[in-house]
């Protein structure tokens, strides 16, 4: 069984700063793309941002420049580095990955559990 686990969610002034991270655990035989979503209530759920298993990157432009998602493969771990921060990024936020498992191989996609990330004065 595979798990996606995400941490450091929190309530933060305008303009601070979060970092939030997404470890995955079970029986993983390798991960492709990770990327992080975020959804507030009554709207569909957003793809902030991309990270391929060679490191390449992607960002909604909402984000670009204030966002910045990582990658630890020795650690199965993504982060997103979260500055000026503003209350429009109030969501949850949700680690997303594509894991391949076995054997047999078999590739599946996979949700954390989503943390709070809450932006006010």
């Amino acid at each position: 069984q595979v798990q996606l686990v995400e941490s450091g969610g929190g309530l933060v002034q305008p303009g601070g700063s979060l970092r939030l991270s997404c470890a995955a655990s079970g029986s993983i035989a390798s991960i492709n793309a990770m990327a992080w979503y975020r959804q507030t209530p009554g709207k569909q759920r957003e793809l902030v941002a991309t990270i391929t298993s060679g490191g390449t990157t992607s960002y909604v432009d909402s984000v670009k420049g204030r966002f910045t998602i990582s990658r630890d493969n020795a650690k199965n771990a993504i982060y997103l580095q979260m500055n000026s921060l503003k209350p429009e990024d109030t969501a949850v936020y949700y680690c997303n990955a594509d894991i391949w498992t076995g054997p047999p191989p078999r590739l599946r996609n996979y949700w954390g559990q989503g943390t709070q990330v809450t932006v006010s004065s």
